[in-house]
C-alpha cells in the first residue's frame, strides 16, 4: 500500500496539491542602505503584495514569516491595518525557510484555518546586521547550536563562505569539476539580472574572466560565487486557487510544496555523512514535490534555484533529477540554464544579481513566471519548480499556471 504513512514523499497529496495559490506578490527597491527601518521595509511590502493581489489589510487572517525576522507579527498587523489574525507561523534555518513559509500558508488555507495569508521577511542584510560575517564576533552563549559551531571556528571555519568552500573543494574532488563551472552559475545569473531593473546588477552582466578575475574569498570560492548583501523586504499572498481566479492577476496554483531536514544534518556543515557532494534533505524535497503534484523532472519547465553560493547549485540540478551527479557542470556548460535552454534558471537574477532576500525573492519570481510577465521569460513556464536554502533543513515548491 503506497499511501501517506508508507510513503513520505507522497504527502499532500489530494489535499494540498492545487487547493491554494499565490494571488499577490509585493516589495520594496533593494538596495545597500534602505535608510528606514526593518519594520517599514516589511509593512511596504506586505501593502505591495495586498495591492497585487486587489485585497485590503483588513482581509488578512493569517501571516507567516521566518525565526529570523525581527518585525514580529503584532506590530507588522497593527502597522498595516490587519484585524484579528487566526493564524500565525514562524520557520527556522534561514534561508531553508522561504518556500516552507509558502507550504505553512498553503496548509492553513487548505485546511480551512485561515482565508488569507501573507508571507513576508524583511531585513537591512547590508545596512544593518551582515550574515556573511558569520560567527566569530558573535557573543557566546549556552544553547545547543553555538555549541555545535563552536567545532568549527578554532579551526577558521566561521563564515558561510568557509563552510561551503569544504563543499566545494570535495565536489571539485569527487567530479573534477573547476571553478569555471561554478562561474558559469553567476555569468548566467548577472545575465538575466542585466535584464531586470528591479534588480541591483540591472545592466552589469559579467564574463567568465569577470569571474576568474575576483578576488578569492575561500578557495575555491571567489568574490563573485558569493552572493550580495541586501536591504529590502518581500511579500507575498496566499489564497485558495477558487478565490485567486477572482483576482486581478493569474493564480499561480501551489502543486506542491514540501520541507526536508536531512539524515546527520547540520548548520551549512553536514561533513560528517558518508559523502558531502550532494544535498541529501534537497533530495527528499524533490522527491515530495513530485510525489504530491504527480509532475516529474520532465515536466518542469523553469526553475528558480537558491544561490547564495555558486557550488551548491550544482548538486541541486542533481538531487531534483535534472542530472545525474556529477554532470550538472556539462549540464550547465551546455547553455541549458540560458532562457533558451531546456531550464531556464533564476531569470530574475537570483540572490547573485537581484537581491538576497534569504530566497523569497526567488518565489515572487517564480510567480512571475506563472503569470508571464518575468523580463527573462521563457516561450513555456507551466510549471516552475523553486528552492530554498542549501546547506540547512530546506524546503521547496512547483507553482503551475491555473489549467
Amino acid at each position: 500500500m503506497n499511501t501517506a504513512a508508507t510513503n513520505p514523499a507522497a504527502r499532500g497529496r489530494g489535499v494540498l496539491s492545487g487547493a491554494a495559490a499565490v494571488a499577490g506578490i509585493g516589495a520594496t527597491e533593494f538596495s545597500k542602505n534602505s535608510g528606514r527601518s526593518e519594520l517599514q521595509l516589511a509593512c511596504e511590502a506586505v501593502l505591495a503584495a495586498l495591492a497585487d493581489a486587489g485585497l485590503k489589510p483588513s482581509d488578512v487572517d493569517g501571516l507567516v514569516t521566518f525565526t529570523a525576522e525581527t518585525n514580529s507579527e503584532i506590530h507588522v498587523a497593527r502597522n498595516t491595518g490587519m484585524g484579528d489574525l487566526s493564524f500565525f507561523s514562524r520557520i527556522g534555518y534561514g534561508g531553508g525557510a522561504g518556500c516552507a513559509t509558502v507550504q505553512q500558508a498553503a496548509m492553513a488555507v487548505a485546511t480551512g484555518v485561515a482565508d488569507v495569508v501573507v508571507c513576508y521577511r524583511a531585513f537591512n542584510e547590508r545596512s544593518g546586521e551582515r550574515y556573511g560575517l558569520g560567527q566569530a564576533a558573535r557573543p557566546m552563549d549556552t544553547t545547543a547550536d553555538r555549541a555545535a559551531y563552536a567545532w568549527m571556528t578554532p579551526f577558521g571555519l566561521s563564515t558561510p563562505a568557509q563552510w561551503v568552500a569544504m563543499f566545494a573543494r570535495r565536489y571539485m574532488h569527487e567530479y573534477g569539476a573547476t571553478t569555471d563551472d561554478f562561474g558559469r552559475v553567476a555569468v548566467v545569473d548577472r545575465k538575466h539580472a542585466a535584464n531586470n531593473p528591479a534588480a541591483w546588477f540591472f545592466g552589469r552582466p559579467i564574463t567568465l574572466q569577470d569571474h576568474r578575475d575576483s578576488r578569492w574569498i575561500a578557495e575555491p570560492l571567489r568574490l563573485l560565487d558569493c552572493c550580495q548583501e541586501t536591504d529590502g523586504g518581500q511579500a507575498l499572498v496566499i489564497v485558495s486557487a477558487e478565490r485567486a481566479r477572482d483576482l486581478p492577476h493569474p493564480p499561480a496554483v501551489i502543486r506542491s510544496a514540501a520541507q526536508g531536514l536531512g539524515a546527520d544534518q547540520h548548520m551549512m556543515t553536514s561533513y560528517y555523512r558518508p559523502t558531502i557532494t550532494g544535498i541529501p534533505e534537497m533530495g527528499l524535497v524533490g522527491r515530495q514535490l513530485y510525489a504530491q503534484s504527480g509532475l516529474g523532472p520532465g515536466d518542469v519547465d523553469a526553475a528558480v534555484l537558491y544561490d547564495h553560493f555558486t557550488p551548491l547549485v550544482l548538486p541541486q540540478l542533481e538531487e531534483l533529477g535534472f542530472c545525474a551527479p556529477g554532470e550538472a557542470k556539462d549540464f550547465i556548460a551546455d547553455g541549458h540554464l540560458e532562457v533558451g535552454g531546456r531550464l531556464p534558471v533564476n531569470t530574475h537574477g537570483g540572490q547573485l544579481g537581484e537581491a538576497y532576500l534569504h530566497g523569497m525573492n526567488g518565489v515572487a519570481e517564480g510567480v512571475r513566471l506563472v503569470r508571464g510577465t518575468s523580463v527573462n521569460q521563457p516561450d513555456k513556464a507551466d510549471h516552475v519548480l523553486v528552492t530554498a536554502g542549501t546547506g540547512v533543513p530546506t524546503s521547496g515548491l512547483i507553482l503551475g499556471a491555473d489549467r
